[in-house]
């Protein structure tokens, strides 16, 4: 068996930043990793390693490719299958171990692994239906989305820095919206995410916890051009753009410059970034200093 330092990848499908040590202890723990690196020490490793690495493989395909989640939940026939032939493999490996309790342990952890993964189709069809229960109290139905193109695109913003897929996708109609799904979202146990235009290179709405809510603000888009206000503490009335978080930002400066002001701001991402991501991340590039500001 070659060691991990000859060969970079033996995990299959294994074509993600993560590495196949990584993927090796989110599936069984470091203890297990230590054992195969112990194992292979002792060259009691081979065409059962390659097993294992082969039903690792199947498990980590799957995670990681959304698209493929829903097709397993759509036919638990195929479900079924994949998983039979992961304890064909396994199976395998326990008539060559010849009572190496090493062997013995990492195929107990290999059997609790695809136990859990066969496990969580069954949770993730229960969580998704009370989602869906308790979501659509406040919202469309068609705005709770859990398919894969929906959490493919919110996976990463543009660090392209993919930790977990989201479980949800929430695009409401209306700020009245917004609460009270925030509300019910802490009460079912899902992270919160805000996200606009998915401009930010800081990772901030990527989601680090499976069991995350991404909820995309670009429907809120509307602003109601420059009005005069009075503002506390200021003296005057102030040119002022009330937005939703989904305005982007472009948009703004267009406004006020069609009132003879300059929005003070001047991101890179002008054309793609939204006002609720400027404000939260405090992303206004560069300010400019002349003419007139609309706040």
């Amino acid at each position: 068996m070659t060691t991990t330092h000859q060969r970079l990848r033996e995990i299959p499908y294994n074509y993600t930043s993560y590495s196949d040590r990584e993927i090796f202890i989110r599936l069984l723990g470091e203890p297990m990793w230590q054992l195969l690196e112990e194992l292979r020490a002792e060259r009691k490793t081979g065409r059962s390693a390659r097993m294992l690495f082969e039903v690792l493989g199947d498990i980590w395909v799957v995670d990681r490719n959304p698209y493929l989640v829903d097709d397993l939940l759509d036919n638990p026939k195929r479900l079924s299958a994949l998983v039979e032939a992961m304890r064909h493999r396994l199976n395998e490996v326990e008539k060559r171990r010849e009572g190496n309790e090493k062997v013995g342990l990492m195929i107990v952890a290999a059997h609790q692994a695809v136990d859990r993964f066969e496990q969580q189709f069954a949770e993730t069809r229960a969580l998704r239906a009370a989602i869906l229960k308790k979501l659509s109290r406040f919202t469309r139905k068609d705005n709770i989305l859990f398919d894969g193109l929906a959490r493919v695109s919110h996976v990463t913003d543009a660090t392209d820095w993919r930790v977990e897929y989201p479980f949800v996708v929430l695009s409401p109609d209306t700020e009245e919206e917004i609460a009270p799904l925030v509300k019910a979202c802490i009460e079912l146990g899902l992270t919160i995410i805000p996200r606009g235009g998915g401009t930010g290179y800081t990772g901030g709405a990527v989601p680090l916890d499976r069991m995350s809510a991404v909820i995309n603000t670009e429907k809120l888009n509307l602003h109601n051009g420059v009005e005069y206000v009075d503002l506390p503490g200021l003296e005057g009335k102030q040119a002022t753009i009330q937005c939703g978080a989904g305005v982007v930002t472009a948009r703004v400066a267009e406004a006020a410059s069609a009132a003879g002001l300059v929005f003070a701001v001047d991101p890179t991402s002008a054309e793609a970034s939204c006002i609720g991501g400027n404000v939260a991340m405090n992303a206004t590039a560069k300010s400019r200093t002349v003419g007139h500001h609309a706040g």
